[in-house]
């Protein structure tokens, strides 16, 4: 999915400071490799909220929603797929530039 590959390159940006050895599997745990920390975990709520026009509950944040490529992926096609079930369309849902 395309935007499994904006979220990397934000993780790469945000948190590892540009230094990617290609080492960020899909299903590495942000938490337990201590990638990202609690704060850093709102900060990517922030990104996938704004560049994927989804909304996140607080209930919704969990480590099984946000603590690896893969996780996220499945997160927000879950939500674009509520959203189009319960009548919201996707029209606002757009790839980052």
């Amino acid at each position: 999915m395309p935007h499994k590959a904006d979220i990397r390159k934000f993780i790469i940006e945000n948190f590892l400071y540009g230094q990617d050895d290609d080492s960020l599997g899909d299903d590495q745990s942000f938490l337990e490799n201590g990638i990202i920390d609690s704060t850093g975990v709102l900060e990517l709520v922030s990104f996938v909220q704004n560049a994927y026009g989804v909304t996140i509950t607080d209930n919704e944040l969990v480590p099984d929603n946000f603590d690896s490529l893969n996780k996220i992926d499945r997160f927000i096609d879950r939500k674009r797929a509520a959203d189009v079930r319960d009548g919201r369309g996707s029209s606002s849902v757009h790839a980052p530039h």
